[in-house]
This record gives C-alpha cells, sequence and structure tokens, in this order.
C-alpha cells in the first residue's frame, strides 16, 4: 500500500526514471540469463533453453586447468597496480588542474590530459611496438647512446606489468581525473576562505580540506574499481601482448586466456567454458565488493557504496 502510494504521489518522477529502468533490465538483467551457459552444453541449433544440462563440468575445465591460478592472481595483482596507479595520478592531475588559475591555460591542460583516452588501442600498440621492438625501438636506442645495454622487452616478462600499468595511467588518468575535478568544483568556497584568513596555505588547504572532503568519492569509485578486479582490461593486454607465449608468465590474465580458449576449435563446448570463466569472475567480483563495502561501512559508515 506504501509503494502504491509513493508511485501516486511522484508519479511524474518514476516517470521520468523510467526510461532508464527498462534500459537497465534490458541490457544489464536480462543477459544475466546467460549465465545459464555455465550449466549447459551449447548448442547453437538448439539454442540456451534446449541445449543440454551438464551441471559443474564446464567449471571444472577452467579449475582443472593447469593455468587457472596463474591467470587468476595475474588478473588480481595487475588490476591492483591498474586501481592503485590510475586513482593516485587520476586524484593528482584534479589537484593540479584545480590549482590552475588561468582559464585558457586550464581548458588547454585539461583537453591534453585527456586527449589519450580517445586513442584507439590499435594507435597505442604501433607506438608501443615503435618504443620498445627488439633492437631498433626508440628505448633502446636511447639505452645504447647512455652506453647501456638494449633489452629484448618483448621477451623479458617481468618488466610487462610495470609497463601496462604506465600505459593504463597514460591512457586513462586524464579521463578519470573529471569526476574528481567536478567533486572538487563543487566544493564551497568558504572553506578555502576561511582556511586563508587563519593563513593556511595552498597545500595546508589541499591536505586539510580538499581530500577530506573527497573521501566519499574515492572511497565509491574504489570500490565500484574493486567490483572488476578480477575482470583483466582485455583491450589493452590483448592489444598490446596479443598471442606473445613469452609473455604469458606476467601478462596472462583470465580474459586472453577464456578468449584463447573459445578460439580453439577443437574444443567444441569452448561456448560453454568461456560462460563459466565469466560466471566465475562475476561470483568473485560480487564477493568482492561485498567484502570491501563491509570493511568501509565499519570505518566511516556515511562513505559505503550500500
Amino acid at each position: 500500500m506504501r509503494m502504491i502510494l509513493e508511485l501516486r504521489k511522484n508519479k511524474w518522477l518514476y516517470a521520468m526514471a523510467l526510461p532508464v529502468i527498462v534500459y537497465v533490465f534490458i541490457f544489464s538483467y536480462v543477459p544475466m540469463s546467460a549465465h545459464l551457459l555455465a550449466f549447459k552444453q551449447f548448442m547453437p541449433v538448439k539454442g540456451l533453453w534446449g541445449s543440454r544440462w551438464v551441471g559443474l563440468d564446464n567449471i571444472k575445465f577452467f579449475f582443472t586447468g593447469p593455468d587457472w591460478l596463474a591467470v587468476t592472481l595475474n588478473t588480481v595483482y595487475l588490476n591492483l597496480l591498474f586501481i592503485t596507479a590510475g586513482t593516485v595520478c587520476s586524484l593528482l592531475i584534479a589537484l593540479l588542474l584545480n590549482e590552475i588559475r588561468q582559464a585558457f591555460f586550464k581548458k588547454i591542460a585539461q583537453s591534453l590530459v585527456i586527449l589519450p583516452h580517445f586513442i584507439s588501442i590499435i594507435v597505442i600498440n604501433l607506438m608501443v611496438l615503435h618504443f620498445f621492438n627488439g633492437q631498433d625501438g626508440m628505448i633502446n636506442g636511447v639505452l645504447r647512446d647512455a652506453g647501456l645495454e638494449a633489452v629484448d622487452w618483448f621477451q623479458t616478462p617481468s618488466v610487462w606489468p610495470w609497463l601496462l600499468t604506465v600505459i593504463f595511467v597514460w591512457k586513462g588518468a586524464g579521463w578519470g581525473s573529471i569526476i574528481y575535478l567536478a567533486a572538487i568544483t563543487g566544493f564551497s568556497e568558504e572553506y578555502y576562505e576561511s582556511a586563508r584568513i587563519d593563513g593556511a596555505k595552498r597545500w595546508q588547504q589541499i591536505w586539510h580540506i580538499t581530500l577530506p572532503l573527497l573521501r566519499p568519492t574515492l572511497i565509491v569509485l574504489t570500490l565500484l574499481a574493486l567490483g572488476r578486479i578480477f575482470y583483466g582490461d582485455f583491450g589493452l593486454i590483448y592489444g598490446i601482448i596479443g598471442d606473445n607465449s613469452l609473455l604469458f608468465k606476467a601478462t596472462d590474465v583470465i580474459d586472453t586466456y577464456t578468449y584463447r580458449s573459445l578460439r580453439d576449435v577443437s574444443n567444441m563446448n569452448s561456448y560453454s567454458n568461456a560462460a563459466a570463466v565469466a560466471l566465475f569472475q562475476s561470483v568473485m567480483g560480487f564477493i568482492t565488493i561485498l567484502l570491501f563495502n563491509g570493511m568501509v561501512r565499519r570505518m566511516d559508515h556515511d562513505s559505503k557504496l550500500f
């Protein structure tokens, strides 16, 4: 009864929200039915509902393989590097842009830091090849000019987690700073005026006013990022690493591993196997965000996601 009264009272507000609700339902909730593929031997001619039920056989495909633990740890490790470096750099960019007082220069600077987000991963791949390719890459040329030994980057797995992190930050940190900058511009100027009256320097204002006020935004964005910690950045990693098996030890993530399995023509059940891995990623992401949201709720109840 209370729900009906609420709908009648705010019917126009709910009417405005209806298109978004329908969109989310169609494109976010209806596709979740495809998780049934993880428990079936999918046959395209029979469809999702007509395919034979096989229980946990598809999930065993992933967990009985020799590489499941390595690719899972790689996925978590790379994402932790991406989240940490990306958050710190996005926050730093937003703080620096907020300190620019000349409007024209601020627009130019913001456009430049956001620009890499719109560069295709194919172009980035060509840039990486130009910089790190074998003996004639730009980086090796600089090393030789400095009297140092050249490095065969595409045969050295240990350096790629850090190189991928640098590329990820270069491409996405500027774009990620938009939300932080929008939050900063919404802070009341009265806080800063009071701080200036008390003699606070710009760094002190940032440390004692801006960063504490940004904490709820920072926590929410971090929680959302942690929810996808078991999803590798497929476009970035596969676009650069490709099928270079020499680098799989440090760069192979769940998504690239599944993609290669999906391309295996000898595996007639590849669709269902890939769906089982996707289900594993979803469940682990759900558990992760529940865990960290619970920790945030205990430490700072007002900053929790839900």
